[in-house]
């Protein structure tokens, strides 16, 4: 229990110093930039920040393919401080801001940026290979339990992460997918652990964590689409007849297809749902964070009084958003797994005739 509580304390404090240090550097020279500390917290980079130090980043490989289809393979140390490797830079400014860009010089003395091909290693993919090391290495570590002690119960962390399996896979999947339940609970509980590590980790400052992975509507989205995909390629053939020949009045589904338009368009407003939903939250609570911290530094102006103020009333939200912001992670993991249950489950639907083999059968 100390334990537990000592690394909630580290977890909160440790975002709060850094944002801190961050603002008070905006604040020697007189201003503080709110939106490019909050865009730089929430966006991707090519270097992983320093906490505490926003002028150094551990270095990242740049992997770019050039206009004459070139690769290049070099740390992003050499692109730090606007600096120039190759013909390449990071863009400040025009269409792709923060993006690698190459520099080509024109005859007429103009000088043209090009957008490569980027397979770079930023901190985001960075991040995604570190979550999915993490849920790895937890779900492993019980199968190795039970594999050398039987069915001898495990303890500490591994019975936490036995608790969580249980809790999802009877509690959420088995009761909607019922004898379907083992064909994709590997899937689901995969997703479950992913988006929980990933919220996780996005609370802390201190490497490994601190990228903002679900609150990237990139990420999210194609979590949502693995879902789509799971959903219709092992949809039944009455799931399918439901879409494209439902159960109502034929005047609703010919000659016009009111009714198929209707059923495809809400195949793809699931998905849509699924990414909003995870990557609104998420990021509206570092957001928030973020915003209630730089309160100190925007008060600053107006003297003293306002300034303690203003760090009284900062601090207490702050510690309580991110408390709530680490009980949020775990309800918007287990929401976007009952959801992806719930759209798998109505997939799954047999029609009357399955039912009524269910009814005889019990």
């Amino acid at each position: 229990m100390k334990r537990l509580l000592t690394i909630l304390m580290l977890c909160i404090a440790l975002p709060l110093a850094a944002f801190t240090a961050r603002a008070s550097e905006g604040e020697s020279d007189g201003s503080v930039d709110a939106k490019g500390i909050i865009f730089d917290h929430l966006g991707d980079r090519y270097g992983w920040e320093v906490p505490f130090n926003h002028h150094a980043s551990i270095p990242l490989p740049i992997i770019v393919r050039s206009q004459s289809g070139e690769w290049h393979i070099f740390s992003s140390a050499r692109l730090e401080h606007n600096a120039e490797y190759e013909g390449f830079v990071i863009a400040t400014e025009g269409s792709y801001p923060g993006k690698v860009v190459q520099r080509i010089a024109q005859p007429d003395g103009t000088v043209e940026e090009y957008r490569p091909l980027d397979l770079s290693i930023t901190k985001n993919v960075l991040a995604l290979f570190i979550s999915a090391l993490v849920v790895v290495l937890c779900i492993f570590s019980v199968r190795n339990w039970y594999r050398k002690n039987g069915l001898k119960a495990p303890r500490k962390g591994k019975a936490s992460i036995e608790f969580v399996v249980e809790f999802v896979y009877f509690g959420v999947i088995r009761p909607i997918l019922g004898k379907k339940a083992h064909k994709f609970a590997p899937y689901l509980l995969t997703v479950f652990f992913f988006i929980l590590v990933m919220n996780l980790l996005g609370l802390i400052v201190i490497f490994p964590g601190g990228a903002n992975l679900t609150g990237n509507v990139a990420i999210t989205l194609v979590l949502a689409l693995c879902t789509f995909l799971m959903t219709n390629l092992f949809g039944t053939k009455h799931y399918w007849k439901d879409i494209f020949w439902p159960d109502v009045p034929v005047w609703l589904k010919c000659p016009l297809p009111i009714m198929q338009l209707i059923e495809v368009f809400g195949m793809f407003t699931k998905p849509a749902a699924l990414t909003v939903r995870l990557f609104a939250n998420m990021m509206g609570g570092h957001m928030i964070v973020i915003t209630l911290t730089l309160l100190i530094f925007i008060f600053a102006a107006f003297g003293a009084v306002a300034t303690g103020g203003a760090t009284v009333i900062s601090i207490a939200f702050s510690v309580f958003m991110l408390v709530i912001d680490t009980l949020v992670s775990f309800i918007q993991a287990y929401v976007f797994t009952m959801l992806s249950t719930i759209f798998i489950g109505l997939a799954q639907e047999g029609g009357h005739e399955e039912h009524e083999t269910i009814k005889e059968n019990n």
